[in-house]
């Protein structure tokens, strides 16, 4: 009785607030604990546009066991197996698995949807598949440094260029000042003329004839 009350609560929430990108119901609308669940693929991944089945089963001792959660759709990816098997620590108990009955059945999918988003191939369940994932996620590291490796180095190449001859810059300055202020020059020339004019003239000497 617990886990049908449960179990309704859960299809309620599922149907009323899905996690982003995933819908889940019973199977041909009866039995609660025989669920059909899609999952959208993830923006920006290989699995954009793809629309994944999946089966959940709830377990007897639900919500003290993890819910049973398998692909129907075929799916390429390092945690997942050709039988549909997920390589996921919620899906299993304690200690290895991270299972508790605090979490839910949306819970589940919701992670499921965060996995193809962003596979680990730390715990990887196919092993070839895995080993292609490492090699391709290392290579792209790898451009991705030496394209930024590119882009320093040509900021560097492009970057300003100083004046190389910081004498001719000065002069350049000055004489820029000295145009830029005529008045004041003007001034100063028409005041020494005034000195000048100012002071008595000296007379020439005269030679004595013997």
């Amino acid at each position: 009785m617990q886990l049908q009350t449960r179990m309704q609560r859960e299809v309620r929430m599922l149907q009323t607030d899905p996690p982003p990108g995933v819908w889940a119901a019973p199977k041909n609308g009866e039995r609660l604990t025989e669920l059909e669940a899609q999952i959208q693929g993830p923006k920006d991944t290989v699995y954009e546009g793809g629309l994944f089945h999946l089966s959940v089963d709830i377990p007897a001792r639900y919500p003290f066991e993890p819910p049973k959660v398998k692909f129907v759709t075929p799916i390429y990816h390092p945690n997942i197996d050709p039988e549909g098997r997920i390589c996921l620590d919620i899906l299993n108990m304690p200690p290895k698995g991270g299972w508790k009955p605090a979490l839910n059945v949306s819970t589940v999918l919701a992670s499921i949807g965060l996995l193809l988003a962003e596979p680990n191939p730390e715990d990887g369940l196919v092993t070839d598949i895995t080993a292609e994932f490492k090699h391709q996620r290392q290579a792209r590291a790898g451009g991705e440094q030496q394209q930024q490796q590119q882009q320093v180095q040509q900021a560097q190449d492009e970057g300003p260029k100083e004046n190389s001859n910081p004498a001719a810059a000065a002069e350049g300055g000055s004489g820029s000042a000295a145009v830029g202020k005529p008045d004041q020059a003007a001034a100063a020339a028409a005041m020494a003329a005034e000195q000048a004019a100012a002071q008595p003239a000296k007379r020439p000497r005269l030679a004595l004839r013997k």
